[in-house]
């Protein structure tokens, strides 16, 4: 079995005494590409967040990489986790190079130049995102969906083997969105960068993953392949709804389609 990178262990964690996550056990393995679903305010930011270390603290264990998560340095564990946020519309006066640059933060400091390695870093991640077009433009010019490859590009120039999306396709259009999933199904396959990527995008998991989490009210509901986890018996009680389902014409797997609405 490919080698554990991330596991969490009866992690619980509140915000101002409210729960938040509850007893939450999962593992991510290398190579992996999960999708974490659930309704709103089923803990699946805050976990990302958690595994981040950008909310510290809670009860229970995480380990990054086979150590625990508070042994890390913050910078030491940027280079094995990147985190690309919901859509951000900052106004962000940088170019899409200057942008990406940045993200090589973890392996420089405030008195190093850029080395030829960490430009080389830029141009493959702007490479592998099909945005190289773009490295002279101001992000303040692009459109969501060029951003958001910006981001991910930004993410991958981190140097990092662990990728977390937090719905990396909000608010976009059909294109820009079967462009993210392009990229990162891409960057997954040939690259092996693992990949966790938060979604209220049921059809996308089910398309995209090699496994899913399903959370509810903090907790692990289910966790399984898309073909376990696209039934009515495991996404019904969580999400309070029937579904109907078919087979994708091109890849066989499940997908969700519309029902009737009646009033």
């Amino acid at each position: 079995m490919a080698d554990q990178l991330i596991h969490v262990e009866n992690y619980s964690f509140s915000i101002n005494n409210n729960s938040i996550l509850n007893n939450v056990t999962l593992s991510v393995h290398e190579g992996e590409y999960i999708s974490v679903i659930g309704p709103n305010g089923a803990g699946k930011t805050t976990l990302l967040k958690c595994l981040m270390r950008i909310y510290a603290g809670g009860t229970g264990s995480i380990s990054i990489s086979g150590k625990p998560i508070e042994s890390y340095k913050q910078k030491d564990l940027a280079k094995l986790l990147s985190y690309v946020p919901q859509g951000d519309s900052r106004n962000l006066d940088f170019t899409a190079y200057e942008f990406v640059m940045m993200g090589r933060y973890p392996h420089m400091s405030p008195f190093t130049s850029l080395g030829t390695g960490d430009k080389k870093a830029v141009s493959d991640a702007l490479e592998a995102t099909e945005t190289t077009h773009l490295r002279d433009r101001y992000l303040n010019t692009l459109s969501g969906g060029e951003r958001q490859n910006v981001f991910i590009a930004a993410a991958i120039a981190q140097g990092s083997n662990i990728l977390l999306l937090d719905e990396p396709t909000t608010f976009l259009d059909p294109k820009h969105r079967h462009d993210i999933h392009k990229t990162l199904k891409r960057v997954n396959c040939t690259q092996g960068i693992t990949i966790v990527s938060v979604t209220h995008d049921i059809n996308s998991a089910s398309l995209l993953s090699s496994r899913v989490i399903l959370l509810k009210d903090g907790s692990v509901a289910f966790t399984g392949s898309p073909a376990e986890v696209m039934c009515n018996d495991v996404l019904e009680p969580v999400y309070d709804k029937e579904f109907l389902f078919t087979d994708h014409p091109s890849t066989g797997r499940p997908v969700i389609i519309p029902g009737d609405i009646t009033l």
